[in-house]
């Protein structure tokens, strides 16, 4: 469920709970009220009890009243009658009510249980006859105040005998109130702690939805700044919190790999000017050798001479050539390496190249054969110098690493592939072990941890022949043979000319 969604449910429970433990309070008060109805004999509902309790213990009183009525109608004699009054009284199921009865002026009958009360009351009750003079009508109920708290209904009534009499229905106040304060309480109370568990079961779902998951980004963030990646974010949750988690795990993971990159990087360059420093070291030192033999006159004789001049130079062109492989090691590195694409001829442009290495690999005894098998017109896009760096690293690797015990032998062929053209340069060296062929193309790898002078070399060749090929949109790989040699696979798609059906010439810029 989404954030959002949990803040609207959250919203509307605490709007619907307290309308819902409202309803269910007046409920249960109902159901409550029902002892006060059955207790004063009223059918008042539970709203106008709780809004006006007065008009509740007035139908009380007119409860009574109106089956005292209905005795008076058939025989007043009885409302009179000490006996059937002290047996209608106890008959009350309504202990707070009294009955009082007074005939021609005298107070003749009281079932009130209060004697250090009673004169007040009948005081009280003098008075409120003195205000019916005035008023003429008491059926509606009087309210006696002070230490008495009752409330009276009265009936007038004429005797067989002559006598007046009017009877007195008293209800007190203070034993009723009591029992609706009581309800109340317990009403307000229920209500009260039905809201404080409905708002805590909501403050703990909140809790557990947001505050657990932003205590393990917390800790997550505390790892990150002590430089500790190596751990992980794990969610099951689809909201917005199960999304920052999961954004969070995707940062973690790259930011690992951005750090293992810069180590992996770091290692390199401190491997590269390690190689670097070891194979500039091998001709500095035979130069300074050869300088030091001329000075000291051993180059006596101009073959000698000519000789120590020779491998002087020759030592500075592999300085120079070391220099460019970290020249252009330092361009792949930043992806700035220039390329020139045009369409090349594949046949031509490499019989240019296999006469240029010919003369160069007769002069070390190695046979270079080549072989092309593929139509004299195909045509590939393609920077030619980068193509021949390409060709040249490839050519060098194989010259390094051929066997001193036979001669050595480099075959180029190449050959159609449906929309590619195909390379292969083949020698007769030392060959890769299998566990070795997957990592050939990796920066600074190589298969011969010693080092040796003979075969020495920054260690990026063939990375910058991979990077090469990758960004002319080929694929390059190698299979070899310990003992044989080595085939180095590379193809590069056809450039095709689609004039037919209105398109335009490829473009060949890049």
């Amino acid at each position: 469920m989404k954030l959002k969604s949990k803040i609207q449910l959250a919203f509307c429970t605490l709007s619907i709970v307290p309308i819902m433990l409202i309803l269910t309070v007046l409920g249960i008060g109902t159901y409550r009220l029902k002892t006060i109805y059955n207790t004063y004999k009223t059918d008042i509902n539970t709203y106008t009890i709780l809004l006006n309790p007065m008009i509740a213990f007035n139908a009380i009183n007119t409860s009574i009243q109106g089956e005292l009525e209905e005795v008076k109608r058939v025989n007043p004699d009885l409302l009179c009658d000490a006996d059937y009054l002290n047996e209608y009284s106890q008959g009350l199921t309504n202990d707070a009510s009294y009955i009082i009865v007074n005939l021609n002026g005298e107070y003749v009958y009281s079932s009130y249980d209060n004697p250090a009360k009673e004169d007040e009351l009948y005081e009280r009750l003098m008075k409120l006859e003195q205000l019916k003079k005035y008023d003429g009508d008491m059926s509606g109920g009087l309210y006696l105040g002070g230490n008495l708290q009752m409330l009276v209904n009265c009936i007038d009534f004429n005797c067989s005998n002559g006598s007046v009499g009017r009877l007195f229905i008293l209800t007190h106040i203070e034993h009723i109130v009591p029992q609706v304060k009581n309800m109340l309480i317990l009403f307000l109370g229920f209500l009260a702690v039905m809201l404080v568990a409905a708002s805590g079961c909501i403050s703990m779902w909140v809790y557990r939805s947001m505050v657990t998951p932003i205590k393990s980004l917390k800790k997550a963030t505390h790892n990150i700044a002590e430089g500790n990646l190596d751990f992980t974010l794990e969610t099951r949750r689809h909201d917005e919190i199960g999304e920052l988690v999961e954004d969070f795990e995707v940062m973690r993971k790259k930011l690992k790999e951005s750090t293992e990159e810069k180590l992996q990087n770091d290692r390199e360059s401190r491997e590269l000017i390690s190689n670097i420093s070891h194979d500039l070291k091998t001709p500095m030192t035979a130069i300074k050798g050869y300088v030091e033999g001329i000075m000291d006159g051993v180059a006596d004789t101009p073959e000698k001479m000519e000789k120590y001049v020779r491998t002087i130079y020759n030592k500075t062109m592999d300085m120079d050539k070391l220099i460019n492989e970290l020249t252009l090691y330092s361009r792949i590195d930043s992806n700035k390496i220039p390329y020139s694409f045009n369409k090349i001829n594949v046949a031509q442009y490499f019989e240019d190249c296999v006469e240029e290495l010919k003369v160069e690999l007769e002069s070390k005894n190695i046979e270079l054969g080549y072989f092309n098998y593929a139509d004299r017109s195909s045509v590939v896009i393609a920077d030619a110098e980068q193509l021949k760096r390409v060709i040249n690293n490839i050519i060098s690797n194989s010259v390094k690493y051929m066997c001193a015990d036979r001669k050595g032998i480099i075959n180029i062929r190449i050959s159609d592939e449906e929309d590619f053209v195909q390379f292969e340069i083949e020698d007769n060296g030392k060959g890769i072990a299998q566990k070795d062929i997957q990592y050939i193309f990796d920066r600074f790898y190589r298969t011969d941890s010693s080092r040796n002078s003979a075969q020495g070399g920054s260690g990026i060749g063939l990375s910058i022949v991979r990077k090469i090929i990758s960004d002319h949109g080929g694929q390059i790989w190698a299979t070899s043979k310990e003992g044989t040699g080595t085939v180095m696979h590379f193809v590069l798609r056809k450039y095709k000319n689609y004039k037919a059906g209105g398109e335009n010439e490829q473009n060949t810029d890049n």
